[in-house]
């Protein structure tokens, strides 16, 4: 069976003219992960926008239907690869999106539950400490752009993306071409995992 991934990252924003997250897509678009497994991969970067991140997800699914959405982020308070458990049913954020919008603070779905993350966190938690990687752990991904996408993703939201497997990872920045080289390999492991996984369902 040929599984089918969806991962995508982040352009910058306001107070982060860097996003690790944007380079990481554009290098496994030109350096296809997980060679050898029998998957097909799509990928795409997010704009730091609420009228536009929610379409351009929508169209990089179009005719897809991905077994699995992995969707990384940057949190600049994190130190490695901080796991979110919990996409949040709500925007809370005054950080302007790229358009200069600041929604009021609101559901995102007037009566829908938190959603939790369907990666197999356990696991992937796992693989990365034993590679010596740091591993954080939340349940609030935050008020912006990141949780907004989370949340449609977890929920079903977006047209094309009926994942059964879906979830959202900060990651800190990577400055340096080391930090730059781990945050590859740990997101490639992140990948292999959720595959894995999903081929056992």
């Amino acid at each position: 069976m040929t599984i089918r991934l969806l991962a995508t990252g982040f352009t910058p924003f306001p107070g982060a003219q860097q996003n690790p997250t944007e380079h990481l897509i554009r290098h496994f678009e030109t350096n296809p992960p997980l060679g050898g497994l029998d998957v097909e991969c799509r990928f795409a970067v997010l704009p730091v926008d609420y009228q536009q991140a929610v379409p351009v997800l929508e169209a990089s699914a179009s005719g897809f239907k991905p077994h699995v959405a992995v969707h990384f982020g940057l949190a600049k308070t994190a130190s490695g690869f901080r796991l979110e458990r919990l996409a949040r049913n709500g925007i809370a954020s005054s950080v302007p999106d790229n358009a200069g919008a600041v929604p009021e603070a609101s559901p995102i779905r007037r009566g829908a539950a938190d959603i939790p993350s369907s990666l197999p966190l356990a696991r992937i938690a796992e693989a990365l400490e034993e590679r010596g990687h740091t591993v954080e752990w939340s349940d609030d991904a935050g008020g912006y752009l990141c949780n907004y996408v989370f949340f449609h993703s977890a929920a079903g939201l977006c047209r094309g993306l009926p994942a059964p497997m879906s979830g959202f990872v900060h990651v800190g920045p990577a400055d340096t071409a080391r930090d730059f080289k781990k945050l590859v390999e740990g997101a490639e492991m992140i990948l292999e995992i959720c595959v894995s996984e999903a081929r056992d369902m």
